[in-house]
């Protein structure tokens, strides 16, 4: 079984920056995408940025040009540099991995609020 644990969330200022991180431990095995997720109040859980193992990308349009996904094999982990933050990014963020069967594992969450 895998674990997921989210770090970095935090109370920031429009136009300020944040790094969310999570790492992966126990079971982990053939998986073959990563990405965030966050979910504001009243809405759907959303996708914001994901990485294959293969090292691709991908964005919500909301995002890009503002936030990057990144990965580190070695230390089993993702991170998502959030820049030029805004008041609609204000969310709880969740890490997932997913394994070549289709299988999610989900994080706990990490709150990120930016005040206007």
């Amino acid at each position: 079984q895998m674990q997921l644990v989210e770090s970095g969330g935090s109370l920031v200022q429009a136009g300020g920056s944040l790094r969310l991180s999570c790492v992966a431990s126990g079971s982990i095995f053939s998986i073959n995408a990563m990405g965030w997720y966050r979910q504001a109040p009243g809405k759907q859980r959303e996708l914001v940025a994901g990485i294959t193992t293969g090292g691709n990308t991908n964005y919500v349009d909301s995002v890009a040009g503002r936030f990057v996904i990144s990965r580190d094999n070695a230390k089993k982990t993702i991170n998502l540099q959030m820049n030029s933050l805004k008041p609609e990014d204000t969310a709880v963020y969740y890490c997932a991995f997913v394994n070549q069967y289709g299988v999610t594992y989900w994080g706990q969450g990490t709150q990120v609020t930016v005040s206007a």
